[in-house]
Order: C-alpha cells, then sequence, then structure tokens
C-alpha cells in the first residue's frame, strides 16, 4: 500500500501514458494580445466602414485574450453578427495566431456528416437549434449533444452560434447538454436589435 503523502501524479501518469491508458488535456488556449483592435479589424474587412462595435463584442475579445481552455456560445438575437464573428473571422484568427484550423458547419452540415464533425478537434457551429433529429440510414440520433459531449470528453474546442435562449437550449437538448456547455463553453448572450437591413 502506498502512503497517499508518498504518491507522486506524475509519475504515474506517465507510466500511464506510456501503455496508451492515460490521455493529456488537448484543449485548445487562446492568449492573443489587442484581440478588441484585432476583432474591429476585422470586422472593418468583411462589411466595411459600416462597421460596427456593438457592447457583446467586449466579451469575445476577452475570450480570445484569455479562453481558459474553453469554448465560445454565442446566443440572442438575430443580426447581430454572431455568424459573421464565428464563422469569417474567429477562424482566420484562430489559425494566424494559434495555428489551428476551424472547420465550420450549419446546424444542417451538422446533422449529414455527424462522425465527421465529431472527429474535428476544433469546430464552428452555426444556427445549433434549426435542425431535426439526425436520420441516417434509419438511424436516429440528436447529433448536438453528442458533439458537446465528445468536446467535454476529449477538450475539443466548439465555436457555437444560435438563436436560442439559454432556457430554449435547455428544453431542446436537456439539462445534460446545458451543464455541459456552461462548463466548456463562455457564454456571450447577442442583445439588441438587428443591424441588417
Amino acid at each position: 500500500m502506498v502512503n497517499a503523502s508518498e504518491f507522486d501524479y506524475n509519475k504515474t501518469a506517465d507510466k500511464l501514458r506510456k501503455n496508451g491508458l492515460y490521455q493529456d488535456d488537448h484543449r485548445v488556449r487562446t492568449s492573443i494580445q489587442n484581440a478588441r483592435t484585432l476583432l474591429m479589424k476585422g470586422l472593418r474587412w468583411a462589411v466595411g466602414d459600416n462597421a460596427q462595435w456593438l457592447p457583446e463584442y467586449d466579451s469575445v475579445a476577452s475570450w480570445l485574450s484569455n479562453n481558459e481552455g474553453r469554448g465560445l456560445l454565442m446566443y440572442g438575437n438575430c443580426g447581430r453578427g454572431k455568424t459573421l464573428i464565428g464563422r469569417r473571422l474567429l477562424p482566420i484568427i484562430l489559425n494566424h495566431y494559434c495555428g489551428k484550423i476551424v472547420l465550420c458547419y450549419t446546424a444542417q452540415e451538422m446533422n449529414r456528416h455527424p462522425d465527421e464533425v465529431l472527429s474535428n478537434h476544433v469546430t464552428y457551429l452555426d444556427d445549433i437549434g434549426t435542425e431535426d433529429v439526425c436520420n441516417i440510414y434509419g438511424n436516429k440520433r440528436l447529433i448536438f449533444p453528442e458533439i458537446v459531449d465528445a468536446a467535454e470528453r476529449d477538450g475539443k474546442l466548439l465555436i457555437i452560434s444560435t438563436n436560442l435562449t439559454l432556457k430554449q437550449l435547455e428544453e431542446k437538448y436537456g439539462i445534460r447538454t446545458k451543464d455541459r456547455l456552461r462548463a466548456i463553453t463562455v457564454q456571450v448572450p447577442f442583445k439588441g436589435e438587428s443591424l441588417r437591413k
């Protein structure tokens, strides 16, 4: 029997790792300086001189500055820039500053290619909540909860946008998925009127 004071986590983890029985934490961490300036520059690049800085973008910039290994859940009102940031800007920023490839899917594409999405380490999912139950060759699956489970278990980074509220996410996917999302993502509400004209 080993005395608790003599137990060495590093030594035991190394032994398990050598035998393929232990995996290290593979969470993606961001530490991007001047993230606010960088994000505003991206907005101008994407939409031109009409680019506006909205209050919720402060939280996205903070996430870029230090995500603590967590993903990003942008939720709320339509037309506030969630998809623009998630699909167009963050993949470029994360590739340039972190060397990560962000693979982007709509909710419908997620359902058409569930195993492909599950195999990715960094994924952007757009319009979550608009998809139906996945039905491939008669096998019905609710893919989004599977992706959230895999992200928590394997340290994957999820960037998600949805027009649903947190309560609606819970109603659609259950308390378990909502609780895991709370653990693995920074949640940023997008409020206010649509910028679309």
